[in-house]
Parts: C-alpha cells; structure tokens; sequence
C-alpha cells in the first residue's frame, strides 16, 4: 500500500502560523492527490513545464520579463485557455496544459498554475481576490512584485500582463496562500453540494475553514449542508458561531 500524503494535508490543517509548505504541494493536495508517488508525478509535471519554459526564452532583464515570458509560454502553448466554469484544481489545470484540452482552467485554476510557476522561477507572486468582478462573482487573479512595485496579471486574458483594470477597483484584497487552497476546497465542497453528497461537502468546508477561519462562504454553506443533512439544531449552533 502506497504511504499517503495525510501528514502533509495535517500540516496544511493544523498550522494557523506562516506557509507551513509550498503553494504547489497544498494545492495538489487540496486537488485529490492523496499518495508520494501521485503527488511526485506532478510535481514532475511541473518541473517539466519549468524546463519548456526555459528553452523558450532567451534574453531577459530582470523578474518583470522572466514573469512576462511564463505568461507568454503559458497562452502560446493553450490560446484558448480560460474557461469561466473550467477546472479549479491544480492537478486538473496541469494536465490540461499538458495534455490536449482545449481549455485550461477558470481564474482560480489559472491563477494556482501561474502562481506555482513564478515561485519555481524564484519570482515574488501572491494573488488578489474580488468577491465579485467582471460581474460574474467572485474572482482571483495575480499580484506580482518586481522592480520595485506590484503588477498585476490578469490570467483569464491573453493580454492581461500588467493589467490596469484592477487598480483602483472597490474590494480589492489580498489571499495568502492558505485562502488560495482554501478556496479549492470551498469550490468542491460547493461541487459535492451541487452533487448531493453533504457529508463530504461539510468536510470540504470544514478544511477551507481551518486554512481560512474569516472564510464567510464556507461557513455559509457549511451551516447549508448542515441544514440540508437534517441536523438542525447542529446548523442551529453554527449559525450562531457566526453571528455571536
């Protein structure tokens, strides 16, 4: 029997203090990766789009074009990559563009995958979060430092390198990393939901909360799924939790 990844999954879980692991590990195991040789094939997938992405480039001058070229690469490999309601997990958005899926993945799943580039390159990236933008809902996106200031990459657009529509947008905010993977557990916890599989979609929601406490979504629709189950009083109290 394979060694599963749950000690690292404890770690992502348990520790309420600093980036207790990398954003490529968390996110692979918030996407179902559940075993060391599952999570080191795709750990290899990445390493293996680290190395297209150097063969492609050829002259830079400094962190801003290094982080323009991985966009580049990234919508030259994959034109057609955003889809609104596309994947979300990581492991999903890398074999995607890997494989010969026409799409990629939505903001979240673009946003995780350029993220977990830049990092590998050494570059300084984090993500910015709307909870509404474009009027679609809620939205993630990528803050990169270089050169002394913050540029935005907006991945669901080909050309949304240095992308100004944000900059003095209402409601804008950071994510650490922690939310960002909490965010991947919150969307399936929000799919088993859809699916009628409360249960795991309550245990879903519990992990989005223990990474991000604040997550007013998942806590929203924990207390949903707990009311949908038929436990009311339990739902009851956790409404309650909410609003002391």
């Amino acid at each position: 029997m394979e060694k599963k990844v749950y000690q690292l999954e404890t770690n992502l879980l348990t520790n309420k203090t600093g980036e207790q692991t990398d954003l490529a590990q968390g996110a692979l195991v918030a996407s179902g990766v559940a075993t060391q040789k599952e999570l080191f094939r795709y750990v290899n997938k990445i390493d293996q789009m680290c190395k297209m992405i150097e063969e492609s480039i050829h002259v830079i001058e400094g962190d801003r074009d290094l982080a323009g070229c991985i966009f580049d690469w990234l919508w030259k490999s994959k034109p057609y990559r955003y889809k609104s309601q596309g994947p979300y997990k990581l492991t999903d958005a890398i074999d995607a563009q890997l494989g010969r899926a026409r799409n990629v993945g939505n903001c979240l799943g673009l946003t995780i995958i350029y993220n977990v580039l830049a990092r590998k390159f050494g570059l300084s990236v984090r993500a910015g979060h709307f909870e509404s933008a474009f009027g679609a809902g809620p939205h993630v996106f990528t803050m990169l430092d270089a050169d002394g200031t913050t540029i935005d990459i907006e991945n669901i657009f080909p050309n949304g390198f240095d992308y100004q529509g944000h900059r003095n947008a209402l409601g804008r905010d950071e994510w650490t990393d922690r939310e960002l993977i909490a965010d991947i557990y919150h969307s399936i916890g929000n799919d088993l939901l859809e699916s009628g599989k409360k249960k795991a979609a309550i245990e879903s929601y519990e992990r989005a909360i223990a990474l991000n406490p604040e997550y007013t979504k998942a806590l929203l629709n924990k207390g949903i799924a707990l009311t949908e189950l038929g436990r009311d009083n339990e739902a009851t109290r956790w409404f309650r939790t909410m609003n002391p």
